[in-house]
């Protein structure tokens, strides 16, 4: 597994494998994709960009098999006070799935985070996405009781296709 920041040079993949891993159709879909929940493009070049300038403390992380291999997946770090990292952007490429991938994708994170302090993670998922809340409980994520509301007024993030969405914040403690 070959861990690197993201550079410019990857943002056309990051973009594309965004746009796949959760509002991707068809036969290669991912199995944990946004169908049914929110309709349109989930990242474009500006709104990447514009995230990597509000979040500069941040750490995004390609993954590749090989250095100049094709992009697998992804992962946002973003340190908060107190030991806490918050994970976001975290994706692997729909045709990879099933192959055991995200879960050493996610346990890097996991292991990145702690290199540098990290005693705890935190996340938000959406409320609807039981299929993917499943997959993060049983590595050992918890939901806090606390939600985040989900900013209808950002069309840069697609079209909801529901008026019921908010997320759940889920944590793990980094043993």
């Amino acid at each position: 597994m070959l861990l690197q920041n993201a550079e410019e040079a990857d943002y056309p993949a990051i973009i594309e494998l965004a746009n796949a891993a959760y509002r991707g159709s068809g036969p290669g879909a991912s199995w944990n994709m946004e169908e049914g929940i929110l309709d349109g493009q989930r990242m474009d070049d500006a709104l990447l960009r514009e995230e990597l300038a509000e979040r500069q403390d941040g750490f995004l992380m390609t993954y590749r098999e090989e250095s100049g291999g094709p992009l697998l997946g992804t992962f946002w770090l973003d340190p908060k006070q107190d030991g806490v990292w918050y994970l976001s952007l975290f994706m692997v490429r729909p045709d990879m799935q099933n192959q055991r991938l995200g879960r050493s994708l996610l346990e890097a994170a996991e292991e990145f985070a702690k290199q540098r302090g990290g005693r705890q993670m935190r996340m938000s998922v959406l409320q609807v996405r039981a299929t993917l809340i499943a997959w993060y409980e049983r590595r050992g994520y918890r939901a806090t009781g606390e939600t985040q509301p989900f900013p209808y007024e950002d069309a840069r993030l697609g079209k909801p296709l529901r008026d019921d969405l908010y997320f759940l914040v889920f944590e793990k403690q980094l043993g």
